[in-house]
This record gives C-alpha cells, sequence and structure tokens, in this order.
C-alpha cells in the first residue's frame, strides 16, 4: 500500500520542534552505516515485525519510513499496518532528496551519540592521556586503575592488560570500591571515544576525588600503539561508591533538567497515551533478572546513552528510568536530558511485587547485513581504525551544519 508523503523539509522541522516522530531507515544496516539522517534510526524491513512492538510502542506514533531506491518502502507500510501503526508516511523522495536539499548524512551506526559525545569533549575539555603514557604507567606500576566501561562481553573479547570491567552507568556506583586511594589516578576506556569520554565526564560530573582521564581512542588508539591487549580477562568492578556519590549524582541530574517521580506520577506519564513513553531499567542484567518492575524493559545505562537510537526510535518521546539504587538512573538521564529527551527517574517502586525473568533482548541481524565496527573482534585493520578515528573527530563540525541537534552540556 502506498503511503502518503512528507517532504525533507517538513521532517526536519518536526525535529527541530520536538515533535514526536520516528524516522526509519528501512536499508540493512551496513547500507544505513553508509549515510543517514541524524536522527534517523535503522529498523529493517525485514525485521519490523520482530521490532516494531517493542521500539515503536505507541501504535498512532508519526513514522516516516525512507529506502535509497531499494523498493522496500511499499512493503514497509504493509507490515507496520497491519501490526496496527496508523501514522505511516514516506519521505518524499528517499534518501536522495534528503541529500539533495542540502541536509547533512551522517556514518557509521548510534551516531548521535557518538556525535554528542565528540561535543561534550569540546565544550569539557575532558582530560584524556594517549596510548603510550597510558602504558608507561601501567609500566612503571603507577598508582592508577583502569576502568573499561564497555559491555562485559567487549571487554573479555580484548581488553588494556590488567583492566577492569565497569560498565558505564555503574561507574559512579562502583569507582569508590576500584579506587578507594584518592591519590589513584582512573583511567577510562572504551574501544573508541564516545564510551570513555562520556565515563570519564561523569566521574568528573559526580565529584568523584580522584583524577580522572580517558585513555584517548581507546583500545582502537591502544592498537593502533602497537600495544599489546589483554584476552579472557574476568574482572569485574564490585559495587562501592565514593563518599557523596549518590547525592552528586541526583544533582548532576537536576542540573541536567531531570525530573523525578514517584509511583502516582509515573502512572499518570503512562497513562497519556498520546505521548511515547520508553521505561528502561538501568541496572545490570543479574539484578534485572533477579526482581524488576512490571513494563520496563532492561537497558544498561552506559549502553543506553551509546544506543538510544536503537532503544528509542521516536525521537521526541519521552524516557523513564529506574534503578533500585538511584546513581545508575541520575547519571544515565543526566546524559538523555542533555541529548535533548525528556527525561524522568523514578524513586521507589521496589517494594512492591516484582516481576521474575531474563531481559528481552532482540535477535541480531544476519551477520552478512551487519555494519561490523572497526573496533570488533581481535582483527586489525589499521586503516579502517584510523579512518574511523578522523570520522568522530569530524563530528562536532557536522553537528554544527546539521544544525538539528539540540544538544547541550552542563
Amino acid at each position: 500500500m502506498t503511503a502518503p508523503s512528507v517532504t525533507p523539509s517538513q521532517v526536519r522541522s518536526a525535529l527541530l520542534l520536538r515533535d514526536e516522530i520516528a524516522l526509519l531507515d528501512l536499508r540493512h544496516e551496513a547500507d544505513f552505516a553508509t549515510g543517514h539522517p541524524l536522527f534517523a534510526a535503522n529498523m529493517a524491513a525485514g525485521r519490523i515485525a520482530l521490532e516494531a512492538e517493542t521500539r515503536l510502542p505507541r501504535k498512532d506514533v508519526p513514522i516516516v519510513v525512507y529506502d535509497s531506491g531499494e523498493g522496500l518502502v511499499p512493503h514497509a507500510v504493509d507490515r507496520l499496518q497491519a501490526l496496527g501503526y496508523t501514522d505511516i508516511r514516506q519521505l518524499d523522495g528517499g534518501l536522495r532528496a534528503w541529500r539533495d536539499a542540502g541536509y547533512e548524512l551522517f556514518q557509521d551506526v548510534n551516531s548521535y551519540a557518538k556525535a554528542f559525545g565528540e561535543l561534550v569533549e569540546s565544550r569539557r575539555h575532558t582530560p584524556s592521556l594517549p596510548a603510550e603514557d597510558v602504558a608507561a604507567l601501567i609500566a612503571s606500576k603507577a598508582n592508577i586503575a583502569v576502568l573499561d566501561v564497555r559491555r562485559f562481553d567487549e571487554y573479555a573479547t580484548m581488553n588494556i592488560p590488567g583492566s577492569v570491567s565497569v560498565p558505564g552507568a555503574e561507574l559512579v556506583l562502583r569507582a569508590g570500591r576500584a579506587a578507594p586511594d584518592p591519590a589513584t589516578t582512573i583511567v577510562v576506556n572504551c574501544a573508541g571515544r564516545t564510551r570513555s569520554i562520556i565515563g570519564t565526564q561523569s566521574l568528573i560530573n559526580a565529584g568523584v576525588p580522584n583524577k580522572v582521564v580517558a585513555l584517548r581512542n581507546g583500545t582502537i588508539g591502544w592498537t593502533l600503539a602497537k600495544q599489546q591487549l589483554e584476552h579472557r580477562a574476568g574482572r569485574r568492578g564490585a559495587i562501592g561508591p565514593f563518599e557523596g556519590a549518590e547525592q552528586n549524582a541526583r544533582d548532576v541530574a537536576y542540573r541536567a533538567g531531570v525530573r523525578h517521580v514517584g509511583v502516582a506520577e509515573a502512572m499518570a506519564l503512562q497513562a497519556q497515551t498520546r505521548r511515547t513513553l520508553y521505561r528502561f531499567d538501568v541496572r545490570d542484567a543479574e539484578e534485572y533478572a533477579a526482581g524488576h518492575i512490571a513494563g520496563f524493559r532492561h537497558y544498561p545505562g552506559g549502553q543506553l546513552v551509546q544506543e538510544i537510537d536503537m532503544a528509542a526510535p521516536v525521537r521526541g518521546a519521552r524516557i523513564l528510568l529506574t534503578d533500585d539504587r538511584g546513581v545508575r538512573a541520575d547519571m544515565t538521564a543526566s546524559w538523555l536530558a542533555q541529548m535533548g529527551w525528556e527525561t524522568y527517574v523514578l524513586d521507589g517502586g521496589y517494594d512492591r511485587q516484582l516481576e521474575v525473568g531474563p531481559p528481552l533482548v532482540l535477535p541480531k541481524p544476519d551477520p552478512a547485513h551487519r555494519y561490523r565496527r572497526p573496533y570488533e573482534g581481535t582483527d586489525v585493520d589499521t586503516g579502517a581504525m584510523q579512518a574511523y578515528l578522523d570520522w568522530e573527530y569530524g563530528l562536532v563540525e557536522q553537528l554544527r551544519r546539521d544544525a538539528t541537534h539540540g544538544f547541550f552540556v552542563i
């Protein structure tokens, strides 16, 4: 079935006005990564039946679909309508029309989170050290703690020697245990740049007493500097916040414009069915499986910031976070608010009957259709790694040209 058309300028206006809109790129992820609008979300046409009801919870949300001339739109419209979605339009002229209108195309995946990370570094001058300096500190047995903020499976594949796994949103909750001596320098690393920038700045924003620096360019920078990586490590950081961490995290969220709500207010948000409300539990998977509030989808806070386009493709929607300790939700919410989201944190709710069971995990795309990140696995393609870093360095300027982002940095 043919859907009504909407022009690129109308889509751009909706983004600028913070109207709810799900701009869906129907191509496979590998094609999506070659170029797309900043706030486009990838939902391959063949995965709509699998993903749509999880990622697009409101059936009357405005949806705009496009491809790049592959003919994917009619079938996608049919699939969405069969699922009950009622406000579907197609981008007039597809991706080519967006480009011909003079609007920016962003490469890679999770592009706007990565662009936001670069903006944070440029505005806050987030401190970092090159791989050679960190390697020298490790070799000299200096008083440092290297904290890896990636997912644990990424860490276990390859990591900086001696580092400990402390996934992103867990940093403020666990830094006091990982580095109890305030004289210890904390080095935060990820695979590239974004998660280490956000992690380092999270600890600084929350007032950790230690000196904190990012490993510049992460494991990519480490590899390009010809340093050795460790494999199959299993070290995990234990819970132990530094003094004042909980209150400091709440203050950071307050400064970012996050609102705290009780159970009654959360139910009122849910009852406003003319707005999309995403509800995420940002704790680790084991905690979630042991008991979680009904209706909240599991998404670890650090990955939620990194993958917000995947988790919440409806730009302009509301986001409600929960965490029984509060710290992870506050720090995650502080970043989402700075990325332009209307963000809330639920206070309480854990004194009631909880649901028990593992998180929902959507199957990954066929490997033939996935975009392979330059930092995935253990292969070393130094040209691709350097090209990836060069792309990230240019994102702040591309944000300026695009002018739709609405980001701010506290």
